[in-house]
This record gives C-alpha cells, sequence and structure tokens, in this order.
C-alpha cells in the first residue's frame, strides 16, 4: 500500500512539473492556457489584473482567416500576435493598451491567422520577433 502511495504521488508531482500546455517563440517557452471554445474566446483576458510574466492566452481557431481583436474588459496591456496555419508570424500589435470604455478600437492582423497568442506588452520588443518567425506549440 505504501509503495503504491508513493508511485501516485510521484506519478502527480510529475504532471505538475509538466506545468500543462505551452509554446516556444524566438527560443523562450511561454505556459498558456487555450481558447479553443467560443466561450474562451470572447473572454479572452478580460478581467484580469495580472498575467505571470512567462504566460499567456493561445486562441485557436478551426481556419485560418483575418482576426480582429479588441480590449474591451481587459486591465493589462498586452502584444497580440497573429499566426497562420503554418504557425508563421503574420503581424503583432504591439503594447496594446486596456480599454474600459463602451467603445473599444480592434487591432486586426496584416493577414490570415489560425492562431493567435497573447502576452503581456513588450515581449515581442523583448524577443525581437518578426514577420516570419515560427512558433512551437506544446499542447499535450
Amino acid at each position: 500500500m505504501i509503495r503504491l502511495s508513493l508511485i501516485l504521488a510521484v506519478l502527480l508531482c510529475t504532471s505538475c512539473m509538466a506545468g500543462g500546455p505551452y509554446v516556444e517563440l524566438k527560443g523562450k517557452k511561454f505556459t498558456v492556457e487555450l481558447a479553443e471554445t467560443q466561450k474562451k474566446q470572447a473572454l479572452g483576458l478580460m478581467f484580469r489584473d495580472s498575467l505571470e510574466d512567462d504566460h499567456g492566452m493561445l486562441f485557436i481557431f478551426p481556419n485560418e482567416a483575418r482576426r480582429s481583436f479588441w480590449m474591451k474588459n481587459c486591465r493589462i496591456a498586452l502584444d497580440i500576435f497573429y499566426f497562420n496555419a503554418a504557425l508563421e508570424l503574420v503581424s503583432v500589435s504591439e503594447n496594446t493598451p486596456p480599454c474600459r470604455s463602451q467603445r473599444c478600437p480592434s487591432y486586426p492582423s496584416a493577414g490570415p491567422a489560425m492562431y493567435v497568442l497573447e502576452l503581456n506588452a513588450g515581449k515581442a520588443a523583448e524577443l525581437g520577433v518578426q514577420v516570419g518567425d515560427t512558433l512551437e506549440l506544446n499542447l499535450d
């Protein structure tokens, strides 16, 4: 019984250390929350007071299309990265400010995108991203 408890504890700790889904951009790893459903996509990072430095949100869409995000009810500035189906960076909206008013501006992609990654503002400059950079997904 003790041996079984030990094995279970090790397995639980190993899964905790895995940290869930993550992406890599320019060699930097970011733990991500997945926004795969319309409900999660509509909520996004609204009403959050902070976002850990190495965390973000990954929006996954069923196809490539021009995407446009806004910052309604968002409390933190973000960088919004748009990636195509081949996971190549199409464009980025840097230092996108929060919006608490009724009418908020939209921040569209420069081309069709299938994945959108939101990270803390300043990450694009810190990483030195360029159009064509590739995102690596580790969603297991």
